[in-house]
């Protein structure tokens, strides 16, 4: 399928659900937590966002039923993959190696060659065919090693049936729970989105490129791939949306703390800073948390969220834990980590319980830390879309 076909395939059904809902794209968007604008482009196909979590949020508000947010997920997946191979440089063509080198073409105009001088009579003739070769003798060890494959096997048979004193076959690595039993799954499911701006406005990253080597900055939907493309770091701030929601209808779990653990530091990167700053959209941040990753213990403070996506810019108190989540009502919490002094790396602990069991879930960036550095002192660059390159603050005007 092509890939403008999949993006469509996919926006029609978005479209279908938003249509269905009747709400505006204002107020479906305070309650999945993204701008107006970024929805009304999930909407029309412009932009495919990078996780399923915000699209199947979208598909319960709707009343979507089980086997339509399975076809949107099927339909999310082609439209993704169509957007990251679209994302990707076209593969350098490789050329072709020729078999042998080409002749040079003759000349008719070139005059006869001469005779070239006498042959050798005590040079042998290349013409004459050529003496047979005497063949080495193949067949003499052949008994040899059919011998030594037999006595192979007799000290492999022997070995098995009496048992070596010394050594003994590899045993399995313990088991985790006890014989018999596998552990419980999670009541709940949780995802994260961790390349996220401000607002929506914009993101500041540390990349060790020089300007004429970075790319322009790209749409927030799609910062992840530019990220990762240049090895990019957060810069004096990392944006985590953690999305959690329960297995059952009734059954509610409840999240009791979130813990932040610091598990590197050191001297902030001395890279240069690109500001990725893209226009703003609507903001909608509901649950709040505020981290300190400078000081020696920090903690996640619940803080004030923010909705401007309406006409009027509203704040939103903050909520501390414990919170419920079911599988009719997920919870979204937005986690803001700022250093000015480190590069640090570190990750989340939630605490829950439900139905009699408790547990800490380890919250990571795909199984690695998640990293911030400072940017305190370092070389600050905007892209200037007229000229079409990076330039510093001072040449922007954007100084302070």
């Amino acid at each position: 399928m092509p890939k403008d076909a999949a993006v469509e395939e996919f926006a029609g059904l978005v479209r279908a659900l938003k249509a269905r809902d009747g709400r505006s794209y204002e107020a479906l968007g305070r309650r999945l937590s993204v701008s107006a604008s970024t929805l009304h482009r999930y909407c029309s196909g412009a932009t495919v966002p990078e996780e399923f979590a915000v699209v199947d949020r979208l598909a319960l508000l709707c009343g979507a039923d089980e086997e339509e947010r399975r076809a949107l997920e099927a339909a999310w997946t082609e439209a993704d993959r169509a957007r990251r191979r679209a994302a990707s440089p076209a593969p350098t063509p490789v050329p072709a190696v020729s078999a042998a080198p080409d002749l040079p073409a003759l000349d008719p105009s070139a005059p006869e060659p001469g005779p070239g001088p006498a042959p050798d009579p005590s040079a042998p003739d290349p013409s004459a065919p050529e003496a047979p070769r005497a063949r080495p003798r193949r067949g003499a060890p052949a008994p040899l090693l059919v011998a030594a494959a037999v006595a192979l096997v007799v000290l492999a048979l022997a070995a098995a049936l009496l048992g070596h004193p010394t050594r003994t076959a590899s045993a399995p690595a313990p088991a985790s729970t006890a014989p018999g039993r596998t552990a419980a799954p999670l009541p709940f499911t949780w995802s994260i989105g961790s390349q996220l701006w401000e607002g929506g406005c914009g993101h500041t990253y540390l990349v060790d490129r020089a300007p004429r080597a970075v790319a322009p900055p790209p749409v927030a939907a799609d910062s992840g791939a530019w990220a990762g493309t240049h090895g990019a770091v957060h810069g004096g701030e990392a944006l985590v949306r953690i999305t959690l929601q329960g297995r059952s209808p009734s059954d509610a779990v409840v999240l009791h703390a979130l813990h932040v653990r610091v598990v590197d530091r050191a001297a902030p990167l001395p890279w240069n800073a690109y500001r990725t700053d893209n226009g703003c959209g609507g903001a909608f941040t509901p649950r709040h948390f505020a981290v300190d990753l400078d000081r020696p213990r920090p903690l996640a403070r619940p803080v004030d969220g923010l909705d401007a996506s309406g006409a009027e810019v509203r704040k939103i108190p903050a909520v501390s834990f414990p919170y419920k989540v079911t599988s009719s009502d997920p919870e979204e919490l937005l986690v803001s980590a700022r250093t000015a002094g480190c590069d640090c790396r570190w990750y989340l602990e939630l605490e829950w319980s439900a139905g009699g069991r408790t547990g800490t879930v380890r919250i990571t960036d795909g199984g690695k830390p998640f990293r911030t550095s400072g940017t305190r002192g370092r070389p600050a660059y905007v892209h200037d879309s007229a000229e079409g390159r990076w330039i510093t603050d001072s040449d922007s005007g954007q100084t302070g």
